[in-house]
């Protein structure tokens, strides 16, 4: 009886575990999709909890090199498949205390488990309590037993408002 997506994503991931550690990677998920014959794996990786700011795309593609040998190196995917290496995005949701500590000094809406959003910069996230700043500069605390998910709101700025550094020359 061939395992089910469940049992070798399960398998994949200790078998890579390792090898997106080594590289100063996190593994934040695998899944399985498609038929055993022709299986696409699909590996995320995120830097780690206590990193902020985003995953470059160069990072990904080097992490991706290192999880397709480590797969090629061990025997739990006899048949062909497809690898595909991904960051979790900005948009994803967050749940878990390490991902609100991945989200430090971004805009973020809350969503508690009452019903009620709070939204603020996340300052902090300190023994499962989220610390965050309004625009006021008041300070929200809000323990992650009380959440039931947050996302971060994507920031867009006008060009003529972002400081590019001492390079920064006007024409």
């Amino acid at each position: 009886m061939a395992p089910q997506h469940g049992d070798l994503a399960a398998a994949v991931a200790a078998a890579i575990t390792d090898a997106v550690a080594a590289s100063g990677l996190f593994l934040e998920d695998v899944t399985i999709v498609g038929p055993a014959t022709r299986s696409v794996v699909r590996v995320t990786v995120d830097l780690r909890e206590d990193e902020v700011g985003s995953l470059p795309l160069e990072r990904v593609a080097e992490v991706s090199r290192v999880v397709s040998d480590a797969l090629d190196a061990s025997d739990v995917l006899p048949h062909a498949y497809q690898l595909e290496v991904s960051s979790p995005g900005a948009t994803r949701t967050l749940t878990e205390a390490r991902h609100f500590r991945r989200a430090r000094t971004r805009l973020v809406r809350v969503e508690t488990r009452d019903g009620a959003e709070v939204t603020g910069r996340l300052v902090e996230v300190e023994d499962d309590v989220l610390v965050l700043d309004d625009e006021a500069g008041t300070s929200t605390r809000l323990p992650l037993a009380d959440v039931r998910r947050g996302r971060v709101e994507l920031e867009m700025r006008r060009i003529d408002e972002v400081d590019l550094g001492d390079d920064d020359v006007e024409d």
